[in-house]
């Protein structure tokens, strides 16, 4: 029972980050693009997993210091499982899309404080087969940032609540994110899913360390059959990442970036139609790489 509790938990505040890095960029700089490449190679459970993302997001300035910014994101996922001891579908297990549309509304309350609404319908699935139901969840995320940038130690606050329908248990969860820059070259970060070090070379060389939670979930629309343990519909991971990187800032709004790390904590879970987990497919640490290019506001 200890087991099954700590996986949920897990597991949830992995969602919860989804939220919580949806409404800290759109109040703060959102993406207007991004494009960024991520590898797990092949570990001791024979399980490679790579994935590459796509975000754009419009901003639209209404009257009264109110603010929508509409977009998307696009997440592809190769999953490369080569085990001995049980055959699993490769058209099945292979290819995982995530697509989320996000709408967010930005009230400037104050001079400190932005209150955030964002809707994100989500598409998870293997897209092997029509649309359906399972295909499709909705994460909705409210709260406030509070940013001070005109002090000696600027600091950056982002409190709310988060729903996502794919989450066990179904109802909304707090969340906290707070950032300091308690020396002219050093920043701390501290929340959900991340957690670190910044350190300011100057403007345009920036050395980061990370604590991340990671994750996702994607409807399999074909179901697979596992030995002695029945139909799978679904597949769920979770992972704890440590990550140092590099930042370079080509302007004031670009920048190229990478990060190398290795996994913490990490399991990835086939589940029958009811959410159960019937078949764990990788639970071995791995290595981590990403990189990519940003062009923010």
């Amino acid at each position: 029972m200890q087991k099954l509790e700590f996986r949920y938990s897990f597991k949830s505040i992995c969602f919860i980050g989804f939220f919580l890095v949806a409404a800290f960029s759109l109040a703060q700089t959102p993406d207007v693009f991004r494009a960024e490449y991520m590898l797990m190679p092949r570990n001791d459970a024979g399980a490679k997993l790579s994935r590459i993302k796509l975000v754009t997001n419009v901003p639209i300035k209404l009257k009264d210091s109110h603010n929508l910014v509409i977009g998307g994101e696009y997440n592809r996922l190769t999953y490369d499982l080569d085990r001995s001891d049980v055959q699993l579908s490769t058209e099945v297990l292979n290819y995982f899309h995530i697509i989320d549309f996000n709408l967010a509304y930005v009230h400037r309350y104050n001079d400190d404080w932005r209150l955030i609404g964002v809707l994100t319908p989500r598409l998870a699935s293997t897209l092997t087969n029509r649309l359906g139901n399972g295909d499709f969840s909705i994460n909705a995320t409210i709260g406030g940032f509070r940013e001070r940038l005109n002090i000696d130690k600027p600091t950056r606050l982002v409190v709310g609540i988060a729903y996502n329908s794919t989450v066990t248990p179904r109802i909304p969860l707090p969340f906290v994110y707070y950032e300091k820059r308690f020396h002219p070259k050093w920043t701390y970060v501290v929340g959900v899913p991340k957690t670190g070090m910044k350190f300011h070379l100057n403007d345009t060389h920036l050395i980061q360390t990370e604590f991340i939670l990671d994750g996702y979930f994607v409807n399999l629309q074909n179901s697979t059959i596992l030995p002695d343990a029945g139909f799978a519909s679904s597949i769920s991971s979770s992972a704890a990442l440590a990550t140092i990187g590099y930042q370079f800032n080509l302007s004031k709004v670009m920048s190229v970036y990478s990060y190398m790390g290795h996994t913490l904590f990490q399991t990835g879970v086939l589940r029958d139609e009811e959410r159960n987990d019937i078949f764990t497919i990788n639970d071995d640490p791995s290595f981590y790489f990403r990189a990519g290019f940003r062009i923010g506001l």
